[in-house]
């Protein structure tokens, strides 16, 4: 009879701890959905904010009244463009930065400490400033970056097939090919004339000034696919998060998984700050945040943490243009001030358990 009582206790408990986690993912995507509205209305020309969802719908059902031509140019040409380019870049960086630290074992783990960051600003760096472009046309910068974002995990890879793709030395090789490019970066950037200067410290900066519908579809395209891709290994990545012999005794190759997870989270981080910019602390911020509520349960924790990425990020943006406006503060920065006091806040508050999968 007891044990009958244990039971049902643990089952309800399942229950309401799994409605929780749901309820935290849904909450962050109505404030994403309820944020994005907000950025359509910013703006010269003044829009309603549940306007604006008309316009969108409207636009979609190719029946755009004549008052609204003028919005719907403005909302659907140019504004929600920047808006989706943002949910999208949250979104992959939020999930990029689980599963990262999911794998590595580490919460310091992100684009950033795995070298991609690096990589990629050294490739739009050499495009600025030497005109050194892998492929010509508009988006040679974008491609450069790319391209240059995956050399680390190249690294990371080979180097992780000659001493065993442990979490440490995984970490230690990004960081070792960051260090290298930061100063390849550093020395180019010494010799660059100031206007290329100029460009190059924007780029880096991080911004999705200027987004267009090609770079939403590509984007769209990387996140959406790599994005399922890794909910589907979710259940894999507990079962590595529970440590290598542990995998390895019911049949998960810890090493093989790992390397495959970091090449999947690679090209999703190297798709969005290809064209983004060095956008910070939003793959290191939204997996805590959403670890911390949620715990880290990977079913759960890679969409909370995309969800929360997508709604952090379009916060940022509208903060972005509207503290100082008409000004605008690139968005990379105001996601550094938020992420600063964020990561001091969970550097106090984190607790060890957080990091236990159920």
């Amino acid at each position: 009879m007891a044990d009958d009582v244990r039971i049902e206790e643990t089952v309800t408990n399942y229950h309401k701890n799994t409605i929780k986690k749901i309820t935290f993912i849904v909450l962050c995507l109505v404030v994403a959905l309820l944020a994005a509205g907000y950025a359509m209305t910013v703006g010269d020309y003044q829009v309603g904010f549940w306007h604006t969802y008309e316009v969108v719908f409207e636009h979609l059902m190719g029946n755009v009244p004549e008052a609204d031509e003028t919005a719907d140019y403005l909302i659907w040409g140019w504004r929600l463009p920047r808006i989706c380019t943002g949910i999208l870049a949250g979104a992959g960086l939020g999930a990029a930065g689980a599963v990262m630290q999911s794998i590595l074992r580490n919460p310091l783990a992100d684009p950033y400490t795995t070298g991609i960051s690096s990589g990629a600003g050294f490739g739009a760096t050499i495009a600025i400033a030497l005109g050194f472009t892998v492929a010509n046309g508009a988006y040679g910068i974008v491609t450069n970056a790319f391209i240059f974002a995956l050399i680390p995990t190249a690294v990371i890879i080979v180097v992780s097939k000659m001493k065993g793709a442990s979490p440490t030395t995984m970490i230690m090789a990004g960081i070792a090919v960051m260090y290298i490019f930061n100063a390849c970066t550093t020395m180019i950037k010494l010799w660059a004339d100031p206007d290329k200067l100029s460009a190059i410290f924007a780029w880096q900066v991080g911004s999705i000034d200027g987004a267009t519908w090609v770079q939403v579809y590509f984007m769209a395209g990387v996140v959406i696919v790599g994005y399922f891709i890794l909910q589907l290994m979710s259940r894999k990545l507990n079962v590595l998060s529970t440590g290598d012999e542990s995998s390895r005794s019911i049949g998960v190759n810890a090493n093989s998984l790992r390397i495959a997870c970091m090449l999947l989270v690679s090209l999703l981080a190297a798709g969005v700050v290809s064209f983004t910019g060095l956008i910070g602390f939003i793959g290191l911020v939204s997996p805590h945040i959403s670890r911390l509520v949620i715990g880290s349960d990977n079913r759960f924790l890679i969409p909370a943490s995309a969800a929360f990425g997508a709604a952090l990020l379009t916060i940022a943006d509208v903060v972005g243009r509207t503290v100082i406006a008409p000004a605008v503060i690139q968005v990379g920065v105001i996601t550094a001030f938020i992420g600063g006091p964020m990561f001091l806040y969970l550097i106090l508050k984190q607790k060890k358990e957080a990091w236990r999968c159920p």
